[in-house]
């Protein structure tokens, strides 16, 4: 198998996987999926993540948000070269250090992507924001659409699955109620990847690629937000800075941060529990 036959038989892929065929490499990745390096008779590296029984439509709804963030011209994002059910198959990225020139070079390419814009606030499809169900139907106006299907959804199954209790919840929807004067002023729907914390931008030797997307349209500081997340990308103040000079912020945007995190943050107690309480407690008095 090499790399034109994969793209022209990629249902394929898992018979020579079965029958190890193709030379596989694991590395490092996410709790979600597994991931590989693949090495194709031709030599040429690729990347595989894989999930058994995935949910459906869980890498075809990455493939598309893939391809429509490719299709910006900003922020590279690597080619999907197969989907199948329960797996997706991406070009190789080489590994490289962050440094602070393409720290910048992020910050530029990223505004692009975002500049690119969407349709709407939302989607043409659902998807998935790690394993949760991603609500992407569309809303008119930011601040409601991001209250109904960013925070709420996410909210609901904190409470249910007991990673916060009921206090926490009632704390939560005193921001959600304060929303349209949280939100600060309006903005067009961007092109979002969705899930852009750290983990999810990938350093090669000049520049920073976007992985694992969660996409769709929405308010470009909810990108920006995350990248400040967990310890920050790295040199994130100067992907910031270059970001504003190429499509400047609006005022009052690093006071609005909480709010945005809000999302990821209320995603991790509905997927992974309490353990993230303390950290959306935190986003809520800073909004208070």
């Amino acid at each position: 198998m090499d790399l034109g036959y994969l793209r022209e038989h990629p249902g394929q892929l898992a018979t020579f996987l079965k029958h190890q065929r193709i030379r596989t490499t694991p590395v490092s990745g996410g709790s979600i999926c597994r991931a590989e390096r693949l090495t194709l008779d031709d030599g040429t590296d690729v990347f595989a993540k894989s999930r058994v029984a995935a949910p459906d439509g869980f890498f075809d709804a990455e493939a598309a948000g893939l391809r429509w963030l490719r299709e910006a011209g900003g922020a590279p994002v690597p080619e999907v070269l197969a989907v199948t059910h329960d797996m997706l198959v991406l070009a190789w990225i080489p590994q490289g250090e962050p440094s602070p020139a393409a720290a910048e070079r992020f910050g530029r390419e990223l505004a692009a992507t975002h500049r690119a814009g969407a349709p709407r606030f939302g989607g043409d499809r659902d998807g998935f924001l790690g394993t949760l169900p991603l609500d992407n139907r569309p809303g008119p106006a930011w601040p409601a659409w991001f209250a109904e299907h960013r925070l709420r959804p996410y909210l609901r199954r904190s409470v249910d699955n007991g990673a916060l209790d009921g206090a926490d919840a009632g704390r939560v929807e005193a921001v959600l109620a304060r929303i349209g004067a949280l939100a600060g002023p309006p903005e067009p729907p961007a092109r979002l990847h969705g899930d852009l914390w750290p983990g999810n931008v990938v350093w090669a030797p000049d520049r920073a690629w976007l992985v694992d997307p969660a996409a769709s349209g929405g308010h470009r500081e909810t990108d920006l937000a995350m990248l400040r997340l967990w310890g920050g990308s790295p040199y994130v103040d100067r992907t910031l800075a270059a970001y504003d000079e190429v499509w400047p912020l609006a005022d009052g945007w690093a006071e609005r941060v909480p709010l945005h995190q809000l999302h990821l943050l209320l995603a991790h107690t509905a997927l992974f529990g309490a353990m993230y309480r303390g950290e959306v407690l935190d986003a809520v008095r800073a909004l208070s």
